[in-house]
């Protein structure tokens, strides 16, 4: 297995990780048998949070007699000291350790939620004081605003961040590179954007690829996904033009209907967020999440479904989207 440095922290981590959302799916003995069969794979990162079910849970229970052979990353939606404190009691209890290697703030997806986190009572102030306390290692930020993390990674606030890239979400390259330059580790999420890529094997290579990539974090829920993930990271073998080209002709046919979440179609007159329905339609349709999806869907004050078909977000798009088609799909797959 090929190791980088993750960033300005001290560990060395697997180039292709565990990315720990789908297996809130599995009974419990399979998820264990997962986590265990990974580690001896050589994976040695995975990746949870606080809002995916039983995932930390699960993770816990695998790790007894194994903690020290694992890097743990966990992450949480709260915005207020109070809330992120209440969160980092309930993931050391959940992951049954004493410490946790890297928390993250979650999902921070716009400016102004990054200067509620990081401002007076924010969340990072609980961050920084469970750090003291010993209690968690290492702080990073995951976003899908390019915008944030562009802010994020020119402080001295965190050691990673994380963010989509894949053979159609590409706009995040610069990111990586500037953050290589300030020693922070870069973590890969939707790999396979959501799912909509089926060519796993090459979508990971086409990844790792990239120097400036600390590691991947594909999901994992099936056993023959440890054994194809990790080697990957063990053989390390370059794309060749076939690959590279059919990667081409894939990224294109994605394009006419695939939400990069890069935000330009905000703000909606109607309040909806554009890019979260699509990003929980895609939970739905094709990381079979549907129960959680659902949930979180109809936890939303305004949804897709409340569009009336302005078209004001279309024109907006780098993409020329359809995005009002789109969220009427949207709507009709949560009915």
């Amino acid at each position: 297995m090929e190791f980088r440095q993750l960033g300005r922290t001290n560990y060395k981590v697997s180039v292709i990780g565990f990315g720990g959302i789908p297996i809130q799916r599995l009974e419990e003995k399979e998820a264990i048998e997962l986590i265990k069969t990974a580690q001896g794979e050589g994976i040695n990162f995975i990746d949870t949070a606080r809002g995916y079910a039983n995932s930390e849970v699960l993770i816990g229970k695998a790790m007894e007699g194994m903690r020290d052979s694992w890097i743990i990353a966990t992450k949480s939606l709260a915005r207020d000291d109070q809330g992120m404190k209440a969160d980092i009691e309930i993931s050391l209890k959940n992951l049954r350790s004493n410490t946790i290697d890297l928390y993250q703030l979650h999902q921070v997806k716009s400016k102004e939620v990054y200067d509620q986190v990081m401002g007076p009572n924010g969340a990072y102030g609980a961050l920084k004081e469970a750090q003291l306390e010993g209690k968690i290692k290492k702080i990073g930020i995951t976003s899908h605003d390019l915008g944030v993390l562009e802010m994020a990674i020119e402080t001295d606030f965190f050691s990673t961040i994380q963010f989509p890239y894949n053979i159609v979400e590409r706009h995040g390259e610069k990111l990586f590179q500037r953050a290589k330059e300030r020693n922070i580790g870069v973590i890969i999420m939707k790999p396979l954007a959501g799912g909509a890529i089926r060519e796993g094997e090459l979508a990971l290579r086409f990844i790792v690829e990239n120097p400036n990539i600390s590691v991947v974090i594909p999901g994992i829920d099936h056993m023959d996904q440890v054994f194809e993930n990790s080697r990957i990271g063990q053989e390390k073998i370059p794309l060749n033009k076939e690959e590279r080209q059919h990667l081409e002709k894939l990224q294109k046919e994605l394009g006419n209907t695939f939400c990069r979440r890069c935000g330009y179609c905000l703000p909606c007159p109607q309040e909806i967020d554009i890019p979260a329905q699509f990003l929980l339609e895609g939970y739905y349709t094709r990381y079979d999440l549907q129960d959680w999806a659902v949930e979180r869907y109809q936890g939303q004050s305004i949804k897709a479904s409340d569009c009336i078909k302005c078209g004001k977000c279309e024109p907006r798009c780098p993409y020329d989207l359809p995005i009002r088609h789109m969220l009427e799909q949207v709507g009709s797959c949560f009915k």
